[in-house]
């Protein structure tokens, strides 16, 4: 498995993707055609429930399907796969997130992290965003991790996993063009005199982002180029220099 860094988070959340029935779930859901079959066949949108998740505060079952305009709350040792559009998301345990209506009930314009963490792979597209207590990321086609850290004043962190993303934070405002894992914090108070500054790579596996584009049929950037970066957070294939993320300012 590709290299990681915990912090906060254990083992167990981001190897999900080798569990067997997670592995059987994703297989089934591809083979059967993915959305455009599921919604032809009025079934659910739901790759795999584990645990409990309230749907709008109701327990949610399998069958149920997710619609914008929907709350999600996972609990303990708890997590939800779904595909809306051409987004796929992994909620993890102990989150709370929104997604908001785009052109249509099943196009996500804005994904609203509360608390916890989620993955995610996007198709190409415009007018979508995530947005955490303390920054906002314009999605364009990528695939993304974003957690909020609840015990430091919702400190939220960020990383443009592959893609193009138009960060900011407090005012500070950065283009993120990632093929490799490009990372940033969202400050609740600023370091430096600044909210959006350089991360490193936390909490989430290349696995993780290749398993979500395969449900959209999509290929992460290292997929498509045959090998993988750096893992620093810098967001290059390539060694890079500290000043080379866009976060940090230019004199």
């Amino acid at each position: 498995m590709s290299q990681h860094t915990l912090q906060g988070r254990v083992e167990s959340e981001v190897t999900w993707f080798q569990r067997r029935d997670t592995l059987k779930a994703a297989a089934a859901w591809v083979a059967m055609g993915g959305l455009p079959a599921a919604m032809a066949q009025q079934r659910s949108n739901v790759v795999e429930l584990v645990g409990d998740v309230l749907l709008n505060g109701r327990r949610m079952l399998p069958e149920q399907t997710i619609q914008t305009g929907d709350e999600i709350f996972t609990g303990p040792a708890s997590r939800l796969i779904f595909v809306l559009g051409n987004a796929s998301f992994n909620v993890r345990q102990n989150s709370r997130m929104t997604v908001e209506r785009g052109a249509t009930l099943h196009t996500v314009s804005l994904l609203r992290l509360l608390t916890g963490a989620v993955v995610s792979a996007f198709g190409r597209g415009s007018n979508r965003a995530i947005v955490t207590p303390t920054l906002t990321a314009g999605i364009r086609g990528t695939g993304v991790y974003t957690e909020v850290f609840a015990e430091q004043a919702n400190r939220s962190y960020f990383c443009n996993c592959y893609g193009t993303v138009d960060m900011q934070a407090g005012g500070n405002k950065a283009l993120s063009v990632s093929s490799y894992h490009q990372s940033f914090w969202g400050e609740a108070e600023p370091k430096a005199g600044r909210f959006l500054t350089p991360a490193p790579a936390l909490n989430h596996t290349d696995e993780e982002l290749e398993f979500l584009a395969r449900l959209i049929n999509q290929r992460t950037a290292w997929q498509i180029a045959g090998r993988t970066g750096v893992k620093d957070g810098r967001g290059y294939m390539e060694q890079r220099p500290p000043e080379a993320h866009p976060a940090v300012p230019r004199s």
